[in-house]
């Protein structure tokens, strides 16, 4: 079991039948040792679903508003969360994701930008964003296959 929240743990003390009055006594005293850190917690959590889950901001602020993580706590620990790694982050998905399409097909293509930037808004990317970065790894994909493809003749 890992980190929780405040919240998750009143949850599971409630489950457990444990008396409201000493729930909250036993958390606030946790928090006081500092057993207990919503900050930190928060923190933790996104950096950890950012880069392994892929998470853009919308998708992580909602995922901590469940863990009764909001307003200031959840604002700052998106905003140790830099542009450049929630981009990198995206990038690195998409470059995993990428199916193979016919790059002589504008159709093909525009359907696999379709999807891909679908699935980085499911993630929590904001649209334009998501655009420009499956438009960049679709891009590369075409040169790349152009850059292995043999003229005919040659060898």
């Amino acid at each position: 079991m890992g980190p929780r929240s405040r919240l998750q743990l009143e949850q599971k003390l409630r489950d457990r039948n444990v008396p409201e009055d000493l729930a909250h006594a036993l958390l606030s005293r946790f928090e006081e040792v500092g057993l207990v850190d919503d900050a930190e917690f928060a923190r933790m959590w996104v950096r950890s679903r950012g880069e392994t889950r892929s998470l853009g901001r919308t998708a992580l602020r909602r995922e901590l508003s469940e863990k009764g993580i909001t307003g200031e706590t959840a604002e700052k620990a998106l905003g140790e969360l830099s542009p450049e790694a929630e981009e990198d982050a995206a990038r690195r998905l998409l470059a995993r994701r990428v199916r193979p399409f016919d790059r002589e097909d504008r159709a093909a293509r525009d359907k696999e930008l379709r999807r891909l930037v679908a699935m980085l808004a499911r993630k929590g990317h904001a649209p334009g964003t998501a655009f420009r970065l499956a438009a960049e790894v679709l891009a590369a994909e075409v040169l790349d296959a152009e850059a292995l493809e043999v003229p005919n003749g040659e060898t």
